[in-house]
């Protein structure tokens, strides 16, 4: 599956959401990031046909041949999902399996196939109500591997989790072996390094950067510095600095520097992260 963008633009009265994108995607992870209200849901929610963007197209092709959005198998899943409470862990993933047109023939091994990728087979007779944060979000990307997709696209699936979920998460993420095009917004930026996706970083409705884990911390190569508390008023081209001990700051600059009072270091996913996203 291939999804191509052209010139997508949404707006929202006098709001420009999402400005003119251009991007291709292919049968891989893809991360969303930037702040809220920088157009990831937006954008997510037109691929997947919820909303119509105000200008541009989605085209989806299989097989190098086009093919109508109506005929694409999405896995969603939305930053409010919400399970029945009084449905039980198996009779959710059955009625998402209903919902999906799946033949009822088959869906009881397809729904215990996804139970045990998402580890809650052993859950399977509880009661939704009864479920944590996390279990409920892996419920959740449970019923975004149904029916065989054609492309996943999870919107914050990691929100609200603690660490260990969260990083529990991303193994599921990790483990999904399906040849198609996957894609999660999120804004926890560390926890996608072990993931190796595709980063696509938006800012004020366009993508300001697109690229590997590795290209998207080399951006920041030569801005990250360390500096002592006594100098740090000295460095007017610091976009941010953050206090690691009592004496010492993590410098983060708009561009190299050559105070001699610096020490260069090597960036980090959350270094990049701020870099990227300053002020034009």
């Amino acid at each position: 599956m291939k999804i191509v963008l052209k010139n997508i633009t949404k707006k929202y009265k006098n709001k420009e959401v999402l400005s003119h994108l251009n991007f291709e995607f292919d049968n891989k992870i893809y991360a969303f990031i930037g702040h809220n209200g920088s157009g990831k849901s937006t954008l997510m929610r037109i691929i997947t046909g919820l909303i119509e963007p105000t200008q541009g197209e989605v085209i989806f092709y299989q097989n190098d041949k086009i093919i109508d959005y109506k005929k694409v198998k999405f896995g969603y899943l939305s930053q409010e999902f919400n399970a029945f409470k009084e449905f039980t862990v198996y009779e959710q993933l059955e009625y998402f399996a209903i919902m999906k047109k799946i033949n009822k023939k088959v869906y009881s091994n397809e729904i215990k196939k996804v139970l045990v990728e998402v580890n809650l087979w052993e859950n399977k007779d509880v009661k939704c109500k009864n479920l944590s944060g996390g279990m409920i979000r892996r419920l959740g990307i449970a019923q975004t591997l149904l029916g065989s997709p054609d492309v996943i696209i999870l919107d914050e699936p990691v929100v609200g989790l603690d660490p260990d979920e969260r990083m529990r998460f991303m193994e599921i993420i990790k483990s999904i072996q399906l040849d198609i095009p996957i894609i999660f917004s999120t804004h926890i930026i560390d926890d996608i390094s072990s993931l190796s996706p595709e980063i696509i970083l938006f800012k004020n409705g366009q993508i300001k950067f697109n690229g590997s884990s590795s290209q998207f911390i080399d951006s920041a190569k030569g801005k990250i510095y360390l500096c002592s508390r006594e100098n740090l008023s000295k460095v007017k081209e610091r976009i941010s600095s953050i206090k690691i001990s009592e004496n010492t700051y993590r410098v983060i600059a708009s561009n190299r520097l050559n105070y001699d009072f610096l020490q260069d270091i090597t960036p980090c996913m959350e270094d990049a992260y701020i870099y990227l996203n300053q002020d034009d």
